[in-house]
């Protein structure tokens, strides 16, 4: 025997264009359910359905499988961005985002944080295609993540923009793939030791001078600030060039006689 559905289902499923922009702010799920149904809805009213903060993971199920109703992007992109999608869904839309979208969804606070890294994922692996526009847009406004990958590729020119980006933090900057690369261009490892912020922050000035690349004026200037501690591990480093391993040592011996004057 055929399920009778709602009435109120049935009311949505059948209701003119005129109606559906009113039954859209139903709060009764059949309502929603049979507007789903409905051969009048279209890209305006799913993205006003959209907008809805208070749909249910159920409801947004429903309209995730169904292929013709997501043909368009702004649906898409709604759906991505619903707080309540569920994440089966949410793998698979957020790979059709465009770039800024996915940047826009990888810094929003309610967006939860294994959604962020996914959005975040996309976009570091679309780097290597990109022009050089659309990397400096990146290198401005992305998020920590995405900043610091750009400044791991070396163009000195996206590095600069990087390291003026209000997310990038002291770990991104520090990964192994820049600063600690002995590869990395020159050119930005001076970009680096002389910006206005990351050259005055303890552990990239060390990280600086375990580089071959750091001027040695940058080196000459930091010396003075690193603990004895820190001096003793540079000169037994066996990576350090052995002209500046003389200059550590000596700042170490300064210190010392400078500690056993009464």
């Amino acid at each position: 025997m055929e399920t009778k559905q709602p009435v109120d289902f049935e009311r949505a499923r059948s209701a003119p264009a005129e109606e559906i922009s009113l039954l859209v702010h139903a709060q009764d799920p059949d309502v929603l359910l049979g507007l789903l149904k409905n051969p009048l809805l279209n890209e305006t009213h799913l993205c006003l359905l959209l907008e809805r903060k208070d749909l249910s993971g159920d409801l947004l199920d429903s309209i995730a499988r169904r292929r013709e109703l997501i043909k368009s992007y702004r649906v898409k992109k709604a759906l991505a961005f619903h707080p309540h999608i569920p994440r089966m869904f949410f793998v698979r839309l957020v790979r059709e985002l465009y770039l800024m979208d996915l940047v826009q969804l990888s810094l929003l606070p309610v967006v939860p944080a294994p959604m962020k890294r996914l959005a975040e994922e996309v976009l570091v692996s679309r780097l290597a295609q990109l022009p050089l526009g659309q990397k400096l847009a990146l290198a401005r406004r992305a998020s920590a993540r995405v900043a610091g990958a750009l400044l791991a590729e070396g163009n000195h020119q996206v590095a600069k923009v990087a390291l003026d980006n209000a997310f990038l933090t002291e770990a991104q900057v520090l990964k192994a793939k820049a600063l600690s690369r002995e590869k990395f261009p020159p050119g930005v490892v001076q970009t680096v030791a002389t910006h206005r912020k990351w050259s005055h922050v303890y552990n990239v000035r060390l990280a600086l001078l375990r580089h071959p690349a750091t001027p040695l004026s940058v080196v000459l200037a930091v010396l003075p600030d690193l603990t004895v501690g820190d001096l003793k591990e540079l000169s037994s480093s066996k990576v350090l060039p052995e002209n500046l391993r003389r200059y550590v040592e000596h700042e170490i011996e300064n210190r010392m006689s400078r500690k056993k004057k009464p």
